[in-house]
């Protein structure tokens, strides 16, 4: 009895957190995800295939500069005894590297322009965010490390309001007032200028973002440590290799559309992809109070057994996601991406939602590679999603159209999660309850299969799947609800 209380109790802690980081996730994304029916309004498809690839190299760079040393900060803050030295020690080196960049960056300009393929002016935006962002990584995970969720979403939160004020005010508030706009402001607003408005919100956003941190640049006295920073390399390069192949598994397949279909179906398929962003919306909420838990209760006396019943929640929740999404995407598809060119790629949302479902629950199951210092085993089934979506993308899209990306990312993140699950029972066996998972992932899939197939579009049996999936949610779980609800 005391032993489950006391998980109960470390769930909710877990959930509490979760939710804190969640806001900090959610509301950004929502607010991002606002500005896509302004974004498809205002850009035609092939302008926002531009859009598109200054995101995609935007997040390659991001994982490239920081070489998984924000999970090695986690790991080794969590444990270390003079947590100043590991804090100084890995700000100094992500400093050192991105002002290395930053002159690799100015010597090579015109051959990195050719590499990403965008306008000079865009590059420069690209590059100048890219630095910035990379700065306050460590600032970032040090507020995240010592349980300082609040701070860590007000920050996350004034960045993104930066953003879509702006994007508002030059998108949506200029064509439809143009009295509140500057002569240089309206004789300057061509397609290139909407994108470059676009994207200098993002550079506004991280310069404010650089400046409240600028304080922790100074917040310890300088300590650094070789045989350190070897070890959290050691352990964040694998890690980094595994963040390149996530990017290649969700951007090389617009990429391969723009060069072997069109720019037009390569914006299309991004438009229609941004439907499946409440699924990631709430992956990325679990995995920021997620990564840290992890750490913090792993000398716990039923971590497993904790571990193991996140992922039943895990699932249950994103099957509801799921679920709700299909049974209603042409609601959704009718008010987020108003204009009709982008609904040639609407079949690929299903698909991709399960697709990024999958990706969550791998991301519950890398528990065992990154508590084992297995990093690399980490990296090598990351690599292996990457060849999944490389070969199917290269061989068949050419062939068969835009639905072999889609189909592409689910095979690549399913296996992911399999490889996963099989090599963690070896090297850290946490008693999963498979049955349990597998009954309802097969329950939420088979709901969403013959709604979006037999009766789309048909509400009253949308709503009837709904209801039937938390029905029979709450007469599965209703113990373990009543005790939380009880106990919070």
């Amino acid at each position: 009895m005391q032993e489950t209380q006391s998980l109960l109790s470390t769930l909710k802690r877990f959930f509490q957190d979760t939710i804190i980081y969640g806001v900090a996730t959610v509301v950004p994304r929502l607010l991002n995800f606002i500005l896509v029916p302004l974004h498809t309004d205002a850009l035609g498809t092939k302008d926002y295939s531009v859009n598109t690839t200054f995101y995609i190299w935007a997040a390659f760079f991001n994982v490239l500069l920081t070489y998984g040393m924000e999970t090695s900060f986690f790991r080794f803050f969590s444990r270390a005894e003079d947590k100043k030295k590991v804090f100084s020690t890995s700000f100094i080196a992500l400093t050192t590297t991105t002002l290395l960049f930053f002159a690799l960056g100015m010597i090579f300009q015109d051959a990195f322009i050719r590499l990403v393929d965008l306008d000079p002016f865009f590059f420069n935006i690209l590059f100048s965010v890219l630095i910035l962002d990379t700065l306050v990584v460590v600032p970032f995970a040090y507020l995240r490390a010592t349980n300082r969720p609040i701070r860590f979403a007000s920050i996350k939160l004034l960045n993104v309001f930066v953003v879509f004020a702006i994007n508002i005010y030059f998108i949506w508030l200029v064509p439809k007032f143009p009295e509140v706009a500057p002569q240089y402001v309206l004789d300057h607003y061509t397609q290139k200028d909407i994108l470059s408005y676009i994207f200098l919100a993002n550079l506004a956003a991280s310069g404010i973002t650089f400046l409240i941190l600028l304080p922790y640049f100074f917040k310890t006295k300088i300590q650094f440590s070789f045989s350190l920073l070897k070890q959290m390399w050691k352990y964040g390069w694998p890690i980094m290799l595994a963040g390149l192949s996530f990017i290649i598994n969700e951007n090389l397949d617009k990429l391969l559309l723009k060069d072997i279909l069109s720019e037009e179906i390569m914006g299309a398929y991004s438009g229609c992809y941004k439907l499946a962003v409440f699924m990631m919306i709430f992956i990325q909420a679990f995995k920021m109070g997620a990564e840290p838990f992890f750490f913090n209760h792993a000398k716990e006396k039923n971590a497993k057994g904790t571990y193991a019943r996140i992922l039943d929640y895990f699932v249950i929740s994103g099957g509801l996601i799921l679920l709700v999404l299909v049974c209603f995407i042409d609601i959704f598809k009718r008010y987020l991406i108003p204009n009709q060119d982008y609904w040639i790629a609407m079949s690929i949302v299903p698909v991709i939602l399960l697709a990024n479902l999958f990706l969550g629950i791998y991301h519950n199951l890398s528990v065992w590679y990154k508590l084992t210092d297995r990093t690399r085993m980490g990296m090598y089934i990351s690599l292996f999603g990457a060849l999944v979506t490389v070969v199917l993308n290269i061989t068949l899209i050419s062939k068969f159209g835009f639905m072999v990306a889609a189909w592409a990312t689910l095979a690549a993140y399913g296996s992911m999660m399999l490889i996963s699950y099989f090599f963690g029972r070896k090297y850290y066996r946490v008693p999963y309850n498979v049955k349990k998972i597998g009954f309802y992932l097969l329950l939420s899939v088979a709901l969403s299969a013959v709604s979006f197939i037999y009766f789309r579009q048909n509400y009253i049996v949308a709503a009837l799947f709904v209801l039937l999936f938390v029905g029979i949610t709450y007469f599965k779980e209703q113990e373990d609800i009543k005790k939380i609800l009880k106990r919070s």
